[in-house]
Formats: structure tokens, C-alpha cells, sequence
């Protein structure tokens, strides 16, 4: 406890970047395992002096890497309690409180994204396991529909099933693709802000025969703008597709009053994935599957032997829901965070980080050489200092400042800034510091 005190005593003031790299903090660590045993709180005190050097401030308000959230202080306890707990959640027979408190955190969650009340919500590592989870539903499904034994087939010989998703589309879709034996994906045209073009979808699906899946989007990972979710929805469905939407963060939006028409016709499809690590700020990891059909999501991922004793009741067990057996109680902090915000809370919380967001741009365009490139719609900014190589100068310079956090990338074949406000404790004064270091940063990398 001191330690973990300690480190967050100093994540408001400290450099953001990590002071070593994994090669200089790998040098002090012992390189032969010790035969005799040591003292346990000895080696929690080594291991803290070790580790101290090479964390990341993820938790800092001027963090915008990626897109990472903090933590919450109810999700930090409760993920400190479920570590103390050391519930296996696969069964509900064995672990009755943690698979009840995740059945709590899921209901929730359904009401606050205005999805439908008897879908499942599987509790899973992340987005990129979330993505999978949905996928392998749909896959399911549509084996089932074509009337192809999954289970006791395989693949071979299976009817193909085309998936389409925008030409935008995260990486995790391609890898969760991967996983499933499904191929690559068929690209789709999308717009300016990478939103998939319903026209180009229909055109592309009325291409190909046979069993079709479509992954939507919500949350461009450079412009944050979201799918056009009921035309494109219409398109898939009319079709007879499986429509899986891939909302790592964006999803999220769909809580906010203010932000939800963005997302109209969401609540039709048939599964989708979010990071509750992401914009709930919970411990990672922590992602969401959720999917409308219960019946093939079970199908897909159940398994009975003697031993398991599984459950009768509605709610199934959670290893059902998700591609492990064995796994820790990851939905309790989810639910004590929801706790802690409340409705409101959760409200307050998404529309404060796209008001962030929006802040960030306005100040940043503000700037002379700078260029704001997406329509600020959520969380992302992405921007320009001109030139490729001064863009790529000034972000490495940041990075290597450390006042803040923020990541380069490639869109549109341009080299940008990608700035992701996540993180729950960003406030006024973490704008206004960013701000100025990108000013700082800027003025000292003139152009070529």
C-alpha cells in the first residue's frame, strides 16, 4: 500500500514518459533466480525501486497516447479486493457473489447504452478479445443458419462467410478475423473522417453470395467520427448479415444525450465491443462483449463435462460468454465504478472528455503552424505542423519532454499528432499545460 501510494502521490507532478527503457531497467533486475526464498514484503520493496524508473504516467492528467484511460478510485479498491478474493468467475455455482456482481455491472451497462436488455455482456481482456468474442458469435450464427455443423466440422469445407468493414477499421478487427479463420476482410470505401459509405457497402455486398458478416465502427481511431450506424445497419441486415460494431472507445458516446445521435440505429445490431479500461477508467484489463443473441454467442464458447456445474438460471455462466474458463473477477471493478459515477456521473464523465478534446483543438489551431485535420466529434485529434518531417520532430520531441504524452501516427498519407483524451482526471490546467508544451515543442523545431 505505502508503494502504491507513493507512485500515486507523484503521477500529478512527475514527467509523463518513463525516466529508462526496457533495456536499462531489464540491467537491474537479477539475472539468476535466487535458490534461497526471500522475505515477501523485501521482495515487494525490490520490486518497486525496480520498477519506478520505467512507468509510463498513464494515469496523468497529460496523458493522450493512444487511448488509454486512468483509473477510478473505486475500480482501483475493488480491483485490489478481487485480487485478494481470487474468484475464478467461470461458474455461478462457484463463485456466486462475483458472477452476481458482474450480472449487476452487465445490466447496467446495457441501460446506460440504450442496448437491448437481454443481450449478454461478456466480461473480456479488451477490446481486441471483445472484437473477437462478437465475431465468433456471428460466425456461429451464421453456420448454424447455413446449417453447418460447426462444432463437429470445423471449417473445412464450410460455406464462406465475406466480411466487409471500412477501409478505416481498427487493426484488432483484421487480427480477431485471424483468429476466427475468417480471412481478410473485403475493404470499404469510407469518407473524409473514415466513416464507412453505406452506398459503397450495399455495392460491395450485392458483389458476393453466400454468408456475409459486417463490422461497423464507433470511434475512428484518428478522427473519432463514428459509422452512419442505422443506414449502413439497413444495408447489412437487408442482406442477411451478422452487423458487429468494433466501439473500443467511441461506443461510449452512446451514454451522453448530447453525443448519442451520432450513434442513431446502434442499438440494432447484432454485437458489439468496448474497452471499460478505456473511457470507463477502470484497471486494465477490462473489455465488454456484448451480443444480442445469447443463443449463439453461448453455442459458440460453452462446453459441459462432469465436472463443471453449471447453471439452469437465465443469466448462463460467465465462461459462456467469453474465451476462457478460467479468468479473474474483471467485471467488479466495472460495476464499482459505475457505483462510484452513477448515471450522472458516467454522463458527466463522457461529455468532459469530449469537451477536452474539443478544447485541446480549438487552443491548438490557435497556433501558428498548426492544423487541426478531423472534425472533433469525441475524444481524437489529430494534427499537422506543416511539413511530415517537422510533425514527426515535434512529436518526438514532446515524448522526449515529457510534460505530456502524445503519439504520432500516419492518416490520410500524412505523418500527424494524435492526441486521445481518456483520461478521467484531465482538467482545465492539463489542457492549458498541453497546450503550451506543444507550443514549446513547435517553436523549437522550425521548419526545414
Amino acid at each position: 500500500m505505502v508503494h502504491a501510494g507513493d507512485w500515486l502521490s507523484s503521477v500529478p507532478t512527475r514527467s509523463v514518459r518513463p525516466s529508462s527503457d526496457a533495456d536499462q531497467v531489464a540491467k537491474s533486475i537479477l539475472q539468476r533466480l535466487p535458490d534461497e526464498a526471500t522475505d515477501a514484503a523485501e521482495v515487494v520493496d525490490e520490486l518497486a525501486a525496480l520498477a519506478e524508473p520505467g512507468l509510463m504516467a498513464i494515469q496523468s492528467g497529460r496523458f493522450f497516447g493512444w487511448v488509454m484511460g486512468g483509473t477510478l478510485p473505486a475500480a482501483m479498491a475493488a480491483d485490489w479486493l478481487v485480487s485478494a478474493w481470487d474468484q475464478n468467475n467461470g461458474l455461478r455455482f462457484a463463485t456466486p457473489s462475483a458472477a452476481a456482481i458482474e450480472e449487476s455491472a452487465a445490466a447496467w451497462l446495457l441501460d446506460l447504452l440504450h442496448l437491448p436488455a437481454t443481450a449478454d455482456v461478456g466480461f473480456t481482456t479488451g477490446a481486441t478479445t471483445a472484437n473477437f468474442v462478437g465475431l465468433a458469435a456471428g460466425r456461429q450464427y451464421l453456420m448454424d443458419e447455413a446449417g453447418w455443423d460447426l462444432e463437429a466440422l470445423g471449417l473445412s469445407g464450410a460455406p464462406r462467410i465475406t466480411v466487409f468493414a471500412g477501409r478505416e477499421r481498427h487493426a484488432s478487427v483484421d487480427l480477431a478475423l485471424r483468429y476466427l479463420g475468417l480471412g481478410a476482410c473485403v475493404p470499404v470505401d469510407a469518407d473524409h473522417e473514415g466513416r464507412i459509405l453505406p452506398d459503397a457497402l450495399a455495392e460491395a455486398m450485392d458483389q458476393q453470395t453466400g454468408p456475409s458478416l459486417v463490422s461497423l465502427q464507433a470511434g475512428n481511431l484518428h478522427s473519432g467520427a463514428f459509422d452512419p450506424m442505422r443506414e449502413a445497419i439497413a444495408v447489412a441486415h437487408d442482406r442477411g448479415a451478422w452487423v458487429h460494431v468494433d466501439g473500443a472507445f467511441g461506443l461510449w458516446a452512446a451514454v451522453s444525450p448530447t453525443l448519442r445521435g451520432r450513434l442513431a440505429g446502434l442499438e440494432d445490431a447484432d454485437s458489439w465491443a468496448t474497452d471499460a479500461h478505456k473511457t470507463l477508467n477502470v484497471p486494465y484489463d477490462c473489455g465488454l462483449a456484448i451480443v444480442a443473441r445469447p443463443e449463439a454467442l453461448r453455442r459458440a464458447f460453452s462446453v459441459h463435462t462432469s465436472y463443471l456445474i453449471a447453471t439452469d438460471a437465465g443469466p448462463g455462466d460467465p465462461f459462456e460468454k467469453v474465451p476462457e474458463m478460467s479468468r479473474r473477477a474483471r467485471g467488479i471493478p466495472v460495476w464499482a465504478a459505475l457505483r462510484q459515477l452513477g448515471r450522472d456521473g458516467v454522463i458527466a464523465m463522457v461529455d468532459r472528455l469530449a469537451a477536452n478534446a474539443r478544447a485541446l483543438a480549438e487552443g491548438l489551431a490557435a497556433i501558428p503552424g498548426v492544423e487541426v485535420l478531423n472534425d472533433v466529434v469525441f475524444t481524437q485529434v489529430s494534427v499537422s505542423f506543416g511539413s511530415d518531417d517537422r510533425t514527426h520532430r515535434v512529436t518526438q520531441r514532446l515524448m522526449a519532454e515529457g510534460a505530456v504524452w502524445m503519439s504520432g501516427s500516419s492518416w490520410r498519407g500524412r505523418e500527424i499528432l494524435r492526441i486521445s483524451v481518456s483520461n478521467w482526471t484531465t482538467d482545465a490546467g492539463d489542457v492549458a499545460a498541453s497546450i503550451a508544451a506543444v507550443r514549446g515543442a513547435l517553436e523549437a523545431e522550425p521548419e526545414a
